[in-house]
């Protein structure tokens, strides 16, 4: 099993040749200038992982990743246009260094671009991969018009907020993970728990890449600093400084969203420290985790959880289970039903986040 920086650098090398033809350089050099600015490569990675995870790595999964990448700064390309940013990656936007022409154009060729890469696939997975390749890509475009409609609306809800960056920015996460998995043979279960992996990963991203925006260092972010605050973006630090602020603060918060005042960053994050928005965004922050390591299945065989899944070609599993541990004491247990070897199914349901997250709020 390869780790994430050899993945990183084997598909660096294979993305980093030219992916468009030079004539006409007008409209071909501003996607090859895009490219090479970098990026994280996070979503091409995962698309490698989860199809290594069930087989060896295929041309195939290459040629989807390269897909993948192509799509998501297709988006970019024409997210940084809605969002009148200047800044991409420490570097200048397309649509401001080209102009907003070139910019749509260059955003529109990359799409076609990536639908090209996917006529790579083997035959035999294609359909699979283009229905969910294509789903995501509508997903995504639903989320970026939430997006873009709730910064015309006075509030929302938490929920709607995360179901926006669900469908702009974690779906396709989770589509990376599930389609490398398909090419690797992985069964509809497992595909099924990838892309809900996937999915939380990318809501954990985006609220992350929210919090950065209003304070983190623009200098290591590479983004113009509070380009959120600017655009009236309901990100969560937003919804809970319209919740938690007081008449006055309220008042003042509602005229800023209504203007284009020069210093209304600065004024918004003010605000935001006093309804002490940023400390309670530091304390939802996982700290103190601990990982149990059980590579020799003894924990999980002291728990009397291990199972065979020979029929997988697995051999000795954990049965997936979830406690809630306090003080080293387990308070209560979530177990999967069913619990045997070799089992036909895969179930997956009283050990689901939401089922351990609604007993804990119940307490």
């Amino acid at each position: 099993m390869h780790d994430f920086k050899e993945l990183v650098a084997e598909f660096g090398t294979r993305f980093g040749v030219a992916q468009f033809p030079a004539a006409p350089a007008s409209l071909y050099q501003p996607g090859e200038y895009f490219l090479s600015i970098g990026g994280k490569r996070i979503r091409p990675i995962l698309c490698v992982l989860g199809n290594e995870l069930f087989s060896e790595i295929t041309e195939d999964a290459w040629s989807l990743a390269t897909a993948i990448e192509l799509f998501h700064n297709f988006t970019l390309i024409h997210d940084d246009m809605m969002d009148a940013a200047a800044l991409r990656r420490g570097m200048q936007t397309v649509h401001t260094k080209y102009g907003d022409n070139t910019a749509l154009l260059t955003g529109d060729v990359m799409l076609i671009r990536a639908y090209e890469k996917l006529q790579n696939i083997n035959p035999a997975y294609l359909p699979k991969i283009l229905s969910l390749f294509n789903t995501t890509a509508r997903e995504v475009c639903e989320g970026q018009q939430l997006d873009m409609d709730f910064e015309k609306m006075p509030s929302v809800t938490l929920d709607a907020y995360i179901q926006m960056i669900t469908l702009k920015t974690s779906v396709l996460l989770a589509a990376s993970l599930e389609m490398g998995a398909i090419l690797g043979g992985a069964t509809p279960g497992n595909c099924k728990h990838l892309y809900e992996f996937g999915k939380n990963l990318g809501i954990a991203f985006q609220i992350q890449d929210d919090y950065l925006d209003a304070f983190g260092d623009a200098t290591v972010f590479g983004k113009d600093a509070g380009g959120d605050i600017k655009q009236n973006k309901k990100t969560f630090l937003l919804i809970r400084a319209l919740e938690t602020a007081n008449p006055e603060q309220l008042k003042n918060l509602n005229a800023l969203l209504a203007s284009d005042a020069a210093d209304k960053v600065d004024q918004v994050l003010a605000i935001f420290k006093a309804c002490k928005v940023d400390a309670w965004a530091e304390d939802l922050r996982v700290k103190n985790v601990k990982f149990i390591p059980d590579g020799s299945c003894e924990f999980t065989a002291g728990m009397d959880m291990l199972v065979a899944k020979d029929n997988l070609g697995f051999g000795k599993r954990s049965w997936r289970y979830a406690m809630v541990v306090d003080d080293g004491i387990v308070e209560r247990m979530f177990s999967e039903p069913g619990q045997e070897d070799d089992c036909a199914t895969d179930p997956y349901g009283e050990t689901a986040p939401e089922k351990v997250l609604e007993y804990l709020k119940g307490k």
